[in-house]
């Protein structure tokens, strides 16, 4: 029995080294210790990082455009697409509450009017981190058209039909002009 028992430690070792050199040990670049194993995320909260990016992308900030002249319309950007209308009507029909299997919305044939309020432009002015510039501001009301349904499920299961609904909101689609003599090529000086 003696005899046997180094043939299984060595026969151990041998696995141990060839399991080791396989490449799956995480020792390559640079050591992190536990922090290098990688750890699940849910797939909800990488959703609602990812949304919370695109929205910072799409419409989080105010763009920066060339200066107005003479050759230039002083008409304002595009009309707010329909995700973005859709994005601010479910925000405001979500404040009302929401609760899957209790209360439930779901809308049917939507339609969406957007309209231009108002489109102007206010005198030059300095702004801290962007320079001299003007703020061009357009205001849009757009209204949305559906049939709406409710299902209520407790106390008592009922259902709601709305089949002229309408909401309007109001986005604005504010941006900058440049002012001056604006010289944004490789030697420029700020």
């Amino acid at each position: 029995m003696l005899t046997k028992f180094p043939k299984h430690l060595l026969l151990l070792a041998m696995l141990l080294a060839v399991v080791g050199n396989t490449g799956c040990n995480m020792t390559q670049g640079i050591y992190l210790g536990p922090l290098a194993i990688p750890i699940p995320v849910s797939p909800y909260f990488q959703h609602a990082l990812e949304k919370k990016a695109e929205f910072k992308e799409r419409y989080g900030r105010a763009p920066i455009l060339g200066p107005l002249s003479a050759d230039t319309p002083d008409v304002g950007m595009d009309p707010p697409s329909d995700e973005q209308v859709w994005r601010e009507f479910l925000r405001v029909k979500q404040a009302e509450g929401t609760y899957p299997f209790l209360h439930e919305f779901q809308f049917n044939d939507v339609q969406i009017v957007k309209d231009k309020i108002t489109d102007y432009v206010d005198p030059p002015r300095v702004y801290p981190l962007i320079g001299p510039a003007q703020l061009h501001h357009v205001h849009y009301k757009c209204t949305v058209y559906y049939r709406e349904k409710i299902r209520v499920g407790w106390p008592i299961p009922h259902t709601i039909r709305n089949e002229d609904g309408a909401e309007v909101i109001y986005i604005d689609k504010n941006h900058f002009h440049m002012v001056g003599n604006v010289d944004t090529g490789p030697g420029a000086k700020y």
